[in-house]
């Protein structure tokens, strides 16, 4: 097999595995064993298919925290809702952002972004289809979540828990592949959640670069507070 040959059977495979993880129902137990294999060779096999998806959400957080947030870069809190091996933590970090938590369903995932030493703490074992019980509401300034809302994976409720842990006032970044988009209720969930008054659509960028075989869209969310205004709530 030739060079080129064998560069297109990686991607390939690379795109297999990719489909393959969109076959899990959300299912904890074949979610955890799948990323548990995949770990070691996820972001070669993402690399390869172009995944550009945490830096243009990284991109986005630091466009958010210019407009909206007082605070210098080093004290704005984020929770990297869904971390994996640490992509999105490593492009904050080139931001200059410091304060950034990061929780995982795989443990194996986890380390590798423990490795990255982008992180103040990173949890495994947190099931985002469930409730943060380990995460006091109101923590974080920005929530990040990154190749979550994706076929087989977090169903659009989870954007609840994501919200409470969030500041009023602070952000909710969350990239939908088109597929997931169109498959599931997440728009009908966004207009629940607004109209419970728990998060407001701030912001979406329909169709942007994600991986080569798909887009994405990017949703920018705002949790609201009483007070009118985008002043910054300090914790």
């Amino acid at each position: 097999m030739n060079t080129v040959d064998q560069r297109t059977a990686l991607e390939q495979a690379a795109r297999e595995r990719i489909k393959d993880s969109h076959a899990l129902d959300g299912d904890v137990g074949r979610l955890d064993l799948f990323y548990r294999e995949w770990a070691s060779s996820y972001e070669l096999d993402v690399g390869r298919d172009g995944y550009c998806g945490p830096m243009i959400v990284a991109e986005l957080a630091g466009a958010l925290q210019t407009a909206y947030l007082a605070r210098q870069r080093t004290a704005i809190a984020i929770l990297d809702a869904g971390c994996g091996t640490g992509l999105v933590g490593v492009e904050l970090e080139r931001l200059g952002f410091r304060l950034i938590d990061g929780i995982d369903l795989s443990e194996e995932m986890a380390e590798q972004a423990r490795q990255t030493r982008v992180y103040r703490h990173v949890r495994s074992h947190v099931d985002l289809n469930g409730p943060l019980s380990d995460y006091s509401s109101a923590k974080y300034d920005i929530t990040v979540c990154c190749g979550v809302f994706t076929l087989g994976h977090v169903r659009p409720e989870g954007l609840r828990e994501l919200a409470r842990v969030t500041r009023p006032n602070g952000f909710i970044i969350a990239s939908t592949r088109k597929s997931y988009a169109e498959a599931t209720s997440f728009e009908d969930e966004v207009r629940r959640l607004q109209d419970a008054g728990i998060l407001v659509p701030a912001q979406r960028l329909n169709d942007g670069r994600y991986l080569a075989e798909e887009d994405a869209h990017y949703w920018v969310f705002q949790v609201p507070k009483k007070a009118s205004g985008p002043t910054e709530q300090r914790p």
